[in-house]
């Protein structure tokens, strides 16, 4: 049997900040967390009780041995983390201006060795065997993980759950005219998307919440997802019927993690079998908890957290017990 939640593509280490409205050049402290995308996602479906791995690289240095003992503390797998010697583990800076302004110092250059994946070194069985696949828009801006990435969608053949993950993220792309062309060959073999506004744009050139989740659609998806900030998220299935759900109020101390643990949640509410207005409320909720914390990774949830979180705030949303 597969794994519940296999993720691919960005693995470091965030170093943030343990002052809050204070610039990187003052600051004195800094906590160190698993960092990544898809790692966190990973940590979130496991926080849930999913079984998780990421197929990812390091470097092969010291943080690069932090990223595996992190991974494997927090219950997620780490047999696919590989060791690249193209670069060191990558490391992400932020400052913390809240409610709304967290800029991010990421040193992954020249080449981050997550983009050092290799479609020849892939375990094509487990990406086809897992409930749910989730790969991301940063896997496809290089080779050789752009290959890697491809193969492991092609391989899969929509034989269940395939989120794509837009994750646009334009300074990791050393030709960003081509991501639009390569989100569309990408979207052909995702049953999921889930991405925001700006994100949505670069995939389908469309903004408009509800043209976006339609082209989205059009490009070969089963549920568009467009996540839109303050005024909630829009989630769209083929039968073109729509659901959108408020955002959940809460007051911001570090926003970086939240879409992580949309992604977690939404993967739980997929594999749970609930309907898609229960999925995304408890996805919202995850993610607005997140927010109203410091790290990442040791931020997510539990299941219990986040059903407190909707019936503290929209009880209307819950349709039984989670």
């Amino acid at each position: 049997m597969g794994f519940d939640v296999l993720t691919m593509g960005r693995v470091g280490v965030d170093v943030y900040p343990l002052q809050t409205g204070v610039g990187l050049a003052d600051v004195t402290s800094f906590g160190k967390y698993l960092g990544g995308s898809p790692s966190n996602v990973a940590v979130a479906a496991a926080r849930y009780g999913r079984s998780a791995a990421v197929i990812t690289k390091t470097g092969g240095d010291p943080f690069g041995d932090f990223v595996r003992s992190a991974l494997e503390g927090y219950g997620v797998d780490s047999r696919f983390v590989g060791t690249s010697e193209i670069a060191p583990t990558p490391v992400t800076f932020c400052e913390i201006f809240p409610p709304d302004d967290f800029p991010l110092y990421a040193y992954r250059l020249p080449k981050a060795p997550d983009l050092d994946l290799v479609a020849e070194e892939q375990d094509l069985h487990a990406v086809r065997a897992a409930r749910i696949f989730w790969m991301t828009g940063t896997g496809l801006s290089e080779e050789p993980s752009r290959s890697a990435t491809l193969a492991a969608l092609e391989h899969r053949e929509k034989s269940h759950p395939t989120v794509f993950d837009l994750d646009w993220r334009e300074a990791f792309w050393s030709d960003p005219v081509q991501a639009p062309s390569r989100y569309r060959e990408a979207l052909r073999h995702a049953t999921v998307t889930v991405g925001n506004l700006e994100e949505c744009e670069v995939a389908t050139g469309e903004r408009e919440p509800y043209a976006a989740a339609k082209a989205l659609l059009d490009a070969g998806v089963e549920l568009a997802v467009v996540k839109q900030g303050p005024a909630g998220v829009l989630a769209m299935g083929r039968d073109g019927e729509a659901v959108e759900v408020p955002p959940c109020q809460v007051e911001v101390v570090n926003g970086l993690g939240a879409g992580d643990a949309f992604g977690g949640a939404l993967c739980h509410g997929l594999l749970s079998g609930w309907d898609t207005r229960r999925t995304m409320a408890f996805a919202n909720a995850a993610g607005a908890l997140v927010a109203g914390r410091l790290a990442c990774s040791d931020a997510m949830p539990t299941e219990e957290e986040v059903a407190a979180k909707l019936r503290a705030t929209r009880p209307d949303e819950q349709s039984g017990e989670v």
